[in-house]
């Protein structure tokens, strides 16, 4: 579900005004509300869906399903089907119709006054904080800091100078260093013969207590689901976490490290500096990954990989140990 601290609905619209140059299938009168992922898209909502070879049809009954038409029996309950070859291009056109991030009124004060600020909090110059925010108790917040729509954040945090903070919530001992952003949207991108189209990115960020977020490092809210970083991580300097990914308990990620969206990493993992890890992979709890390995398979719990690609270290170690005496002969052939 939409949270609407963070976003703000536009509709009801009928599927024929939402989609008014598609080809539309069955009652174009629907009205819809809102956006779903299409496996939990209910009677009020838009959805799309591309289902891959022998997928089996959406129990979900959205009000209209975007689909292609050799898929349009995979969608038996939609209220209505709006037709596309490319269906997610086609969503992400059609969501700002629904629903549009909260922001900041022309001319509004830089402190909106329906802000919720507790005991003993500190404002550098130059702060804003946007309608409906909580700052937990004894918070310190940095020269410039933008604190957006919505936002809550515990108590005695440290927020540095020049902070971008939207669509989140925030917990308790969280120390944010300057120039971070957290919440922004992620990196999705979709396709048609009109062009390329940003997909919207309608979830939040969740981060937990006791977290640290290094200096321009980024933290990218969720496509519908949270993008979650667990208690007690620390997270360097540089660093970018992708949309949907869930970052576990006590994770220490160094300097320029990357993890792509939806990907899962589990409790007490480190991350060497410059480490990247591909989209949709599982990293085990108490996992190392050396620095500059690129991961590009699922890690399982407690092992230690390198390299790049990357894999576990003895077989690395064995490989790269094989290669250089095959590089040494070739040299003593070659005088």
């Amino acid at each position: 579900m939409i949270d609407l601290r963070f976003y703000e609905a536009l509709g009801p619209v009928t599927v024929r005004a939402l989609a008014d140059s598609a080809e539309v299938g069955g009652d174009s009168e629907r009205m819809v509300l809102s956006a779903a992922p299409a496996d939990r898209a209910g009677e009020g909502d838009l959805c799309y869906f591309e289902a891959k070879k022998g997928a089996q049809p959406l129990a979900s009954a959205p009000a209209a399903c975007i689909i292609a038409p050799s898929q349009a029996h995979l969608a038996p309950n939609a209220g209505a089907l709006i037709l596309s070859d490319r269906p997610r291009s086609m969503f992400a056109r059609l969501v700002p119709a629904l629903l549009r991030g909260r922001g900041f009124s022309p001319n509004s004060p830089a402190i909106d006054p329906s802000a919720k600020i507790e005991d003993g909090v500190r404002l550098g110059a130059g702060v804003v904080i946007g309608p409906g925010a909580q700052i937990g108790a004894d918070s310190e917040i940095g020269p410039n800091t933008v604190i957006g729509p919505g936002v809550a954040l515990g108590r005695r945090a440290r927020i540095g100078a020049r902070v971008t903070i939207g669509f989140a919530l925030i917990g308790d001992d969280v120390n944010i260093l300057s120039g971070a952003v957290v919440g922004e949207q992620g990196f999705g991108v979709a396709g048609d013969a009109k062009g390329l189209v940003d997909v919207p990115h309608l979830g939040r960020v969740i981060i937990q207590d006791r977290v640290t977020i290094g200096a321009n490092s980024c933290i990218d809210r969720g496509v519908f689901d949270d993008t979650v970083i667990g208690e007690a991580s620390k997270i360097d300097n540089l660093c970018h976490i992708a949309h949907n990914c869930i970052v576990g308990r006590g994770v220490l990620i160094a300097a320029f490290g990357g993890v792509s969206g939806s990907t899962i990493i589990g409790d007490g993992v480190t991350m060497g500096g410059r480490v990247g890890i591909g989209d949709h992979r599982k990293i085990g709890s108490g996992v190392t990954l050396a620095g500059a390995a690129v991961v590009l398979q699922d890690v399982p719990d407690k092992e230690i990989w390198s390299g790049y690609p990357a894999k576990p270290l003895r077989k690395w170690l064995r490989e790269a140990a094989w290669l250089s005496r095959k590089a040494q002969g070739a040299r003593n052939e070659g005088e």
